[in-house]
């Protein structure tokens, strides 16, 4: 995690330079910046670099600066990072922003057990001691869709309302309070899936980044053409786009642009095996002697997809000069602990 401080006083700064040795321990690399006596830096403008290159924020002066740097920047509690704000003499740090997704409540009750304040956290189910989904879903590292769904969820939980739960993967654990593995009828649900859904807006998914794509093309094809095939891919299976986590293929095509760019609108890595490690996979595959021909290996999108750590879940498609195909990474969940 990259946390990026800034200061307004003197005794703030002093209070901030402490937090690099306190943090480093928990993985937390710490960036101070002073905002006093004559710097050239402007808070907004040092909001604007955070917001861009940090996991969260800690303003360490008054909470209506930091409403008032951050305000332009906000877009999602699910994407922003998360926004604290502790007094220039250490005694309170304030969750402001991002408490659950972005992480801004953990960490603020983690620099306050450090440096001897009192953390100062907001949200509702945290003050019930209620279990937050958005949290849960953050610390795995999944998707949340649709995201009006989770306000639906978590205030069914208030109003003490049961909430269905159910997972296309194992999770260890017990159901945690509030959630029924058969929920009555019209009640809102949690549902851990890489399935596209069936659009019922009650229903809040859970998506495991956890699907590999294998894809192979020919030279010189579009983004567009290989986004449209994708596309029609997952259609086809209704599968969640947001479940994707990386990209692999054969190493000819690591400098394939029109791939290399759908890689980028994804915001996902590309890895790049050579033929030989590909022919080694184990499993049923399907074979071309032409692409066998071209390759040195007689399927690169399903041998691929298996090579990026996955079993194989939808077998190859093909589109117009793009195939494609999707292995499944293991999926481990757990309830124990969840807020550790």
């Amino acid at each position: 995690m990259k946390l990026s401080v800034i200061a307004f006083t003197s005794r703030g700064l002093r209070l901030a330079e402490r937090l690099p040795g306190l943090l480093s321990a928990d993985g937390i690399h710490v960036k101070l910046c002073a905002c006093f006596g004559g710097t050239s830096v402007s808070a907004a403008e040092w909001t604007r670099q955070a917001f861009s290159d940090s996991d969260a924020l800690l303003y360490i002066g008054a909470a209506g600066i930091a409403v008032r740097c951050a305000a332009p920047f906000l877009r999602s509690k699910l994407t922003d990072p998360a926004v604290l704000v502790m007094d220039e003499g250490g005694r309170f740090c304030i969750s402001l922003l991002s408490g659950h997704a972005g992480g801004a409540n953990r960490l603020a009750e983690r620099i306050a057990s450090l440096c001897g304040a009192t953390p100062v956290v907001t949200t509702a189910t945290d003050g019930r001691g209620l279990f937050a989904v958005d949290e849960w879903a953050a610390r795995f590292g999944c998707a949340l869709l649709p995201k009006d769904a989770i306000r639906l969820v978590s205030g069914a939980l208030l109003e003490g309302k049961p909430v269905g739960f159910l997972s296309d993967f194992p999770i260890a654990g017990e159901l945690p309070k509030g959630f029924v593995s058969s929920p009555p009828e019209g009640s809102p649900c949690v549902h851990v899936t890489c399935s596209a859904g069936d659009g019922d807006p009650q229903c809040l998914r859970v998506v495991p980044r956890a699907s590999i794509l294998g894809i192979g093309c020919r030279r010189g094809i579009s983004e567009q053409a290989i986004a449209a095939a994708v596309d029609e891919f997952l259609a086809l299976h209704r599968w969640e786009r947001a479940s994707i986590r990386e990209i692999c293929s054969i190493d000819l095509k690591q400098d394939e642009e029109g791939l290399l760019a759908f890689c980028r609108s994804l915001g996902v890595p590309a890895h790049f095996f050579p033929a030989d490690t590909l022919a080694q996979m184990q499993g049923d595959f399907s074979s071309s002697d032409f692409v066998s021909s071209v390759t040195g290996v007689g399927n690169v999108c399903e041998r691929a997809a298996v090579c990026g750590g996955g079993t194989l879940a939808l077998p190859k498609f093909v589109r117009e000069g793009v195939t494609v195909a999707l292995a499944l990474a293991p999926v481990e969940l757990s309830f124990t602990d969840w807020r550790e």
